[in-house]
């Protein structure tokens, strides 16, 4: 029987289709922004032009549009699962804002203000915030705020404040299995959610105690010396938060669950829609909101109006609380779908591969493979401004390689997080760095070196690969 000739594929088949992307992504994202004052082109329609390119290219080639599609259905299925989970934690944050959860954490996280120990403070409690509602920016557009108002009611230094609450929001961010770019690199590295958490431990948590004992030193040599703070800020917010919720010990089951469900490695998925399940029961035994509240938590996310009876809710908590639901991440949801159609459809020509075997040759060892990656990603993020595109750019093009190698692919997606997602808060040029120096009102260049986190994070993740410490090397060794 006569089986059909595949068509031959050069390397410069494997070039076009990443050249062709990297135009997209340098003038759509970089220079129309930057340069010529305009808006940035959508992600989602930067991939899905690169798409149609390259799927025109691979039918000029000579593939066949079903071998084309296959492509694409196999990479998207095997993305399936950790899209359904960028579904449900949409559903866990609404559920577990209208049962109490959230803003239980939050009332209690501000009420430990002290400023004694502002800048120490300043990083442990955007880490609770952030951990529990999976947002660096949603901790530093709320808490981070309120930390700010404090810092300057009490003359402290407003770039070391701003960089503790930078570096703890993003630590929170990154350890909690609610955070879309941490599910989005695992997802990348097609790693399992909970797996990519505990190696992420490795390299975020050391540089977090070290992070922390600094600033607790910092204020130590430095203390800040003040009366009482009459902070009208922290008032309010509190008095909003009261007034909305009922607080008591049982709404820490929730977070609880997804705990378990950690430590014992149960399904992400079972274990977050169970949680959103209690969540919302408890929501309608403690709290005074309706069943059709508790619905609306669930599909379009929490609104603070559903809080009726509150005259006037601050805007920092209603930045906070108005989220969550099945459409929380549907953006998300959307442009990874777009990215799995262009990485499906260069795998069937090898594209990332190959580009990486010829230009990372000298990588013959797995420390070097580790740090290839970890400067490959700090240099798509610095260049596209954007971790989605990062995460889904380097997972493609180092996955064969951390096989090759048997270096488990959890350490490449925590490659992608140490040296893209933890570092795109100090460059000042993209959205985060813009984000932040609106919100806090301190510069990316003023505070960039007193993000702590970060500074040590970037030196504990290449020292690991070179020690060969926390890589795992023994998970893959002991299954030969």
């Amino acid at each position: 029987m006569k089986t059909e000739q595949k068509p031959e594929i050069k390397f410069y088949h494997a070039v076009l289709p990443v050249a062709f992307l990297s135009i997209m992504i340098g003038y759509g994202l970089i220079i129309r922004p930057q340069f010529q004052d305009k808006s940035a082109f959508p992600l989602e329609i930067v991939f899905l032009v690169s798409s149609l390119f390259v799927i025109g290219q691979l039918l000029i080639m000579g593939f066949r549009w079903d071998d084309i599609l296959a492509a694409i259905v196999k990479k998207l299925s095997k993305g399936l699962p950790a899209l359904l989970i960028l579904l449900a934690i949409g559903i866990i944050i609404g559920s577990w804002i209208i049962s109490g959860t959230i803003p239980m954490f939050i009332y209690y996280g501000i009420k430990l203000i002290n400023p004694d120990y502002l800048y120490v403070l300043a990083f442990i409690i955007p880490i609770i915030f952030s951990t529990l509602t999976g947002t660096s920016w949603g901790a530093i557009g709320t808490i981070g705020v309120v930390l700010i108002g404090i810092a300057q009611a009490v003359n402290a230094d407003l770039a070391i404040t701003a960089g503790a609450i930078v570096g703890g929001a993003y630590f929170g961010d990154k350890v909690s299995p609610l955070s879309d770019t941490t599910n989005l690199a695992a997802m990348a590295a097609e790693t399992d959610l909970y797996a990519h958490i505990r190696s992420m431990m490795n390299t975020t948590l050391p540089s977090a105690l070290i992070a922390m004992t600094i600033y607790f030193v910092i204020g130590l040599v430095n203390p800040i010396h003040s009366g009482e703070v009459n902070n009208l800020k922290v008032e309010e917010t509190l008095g909003a938060i009261e007034q909305m919720f009922n607080f008591n010990i049982l709404l820490l089951i929730p977070p609880a669950i997804v705990l378990y469900g950690s430590i014992t490695k149960k399904g992400t998925l079972p274990t977050l829609l169970t949680s959103s399940i209690v969540a919302a029961l408890l929501a309608l035994i403690f709290q005074n909101y309706s069943l059709e509240h508790v619905i609306q938590a669930l599909n379009t996310g929490f609104e603070t109006p559903m809080a009726h009876w509150v005259a006037d809710v601050p805007d920092n908590i209603t930045t906070l609380f108005t989220r969550g639901g099945l459409y929380e991440l549907s953006t998300a949801f959307m442009t990874a779908i777009v990215i799995f159609i262009f990485v499906g459809s260069i795998d069937i020509i090898d594209a990332m591969p190959r580009l990486v075997d010829r230009l990372f040759a000298f990588a013959k060892k797995r420390q070097s493979v580790i740090i290839s990656s970890l400067i490959a990603t700090g240099f798509t993020n610095v260049t596209t401004s954007n971790q989605t595109a990062t995460s889904f750019i380097i997972g493609d093009a180092f996955a064969k390689k951390y096989d090759q190698y048997k270096i488990p692919r959890k350490v490449l997606s925590r490659s992608i997080e140490d040296y893209g997602t933890m570092l795109e808060n100090c460059i000042p040029w993209t959205a985060t760095g813009v984000f932040i120096a609106a919100t806090l009102g301190v510069a990316v260049e003023e505070y960039w070196h007193w993000q702590l986190m970060t500074m040590t994070n970037l030196i504990i993740a290449p020292l690991l690969a070179i020690l060969g410490k926390g890589c795992f090397y023994h998970e893959i060794e002991s299954k030969n």
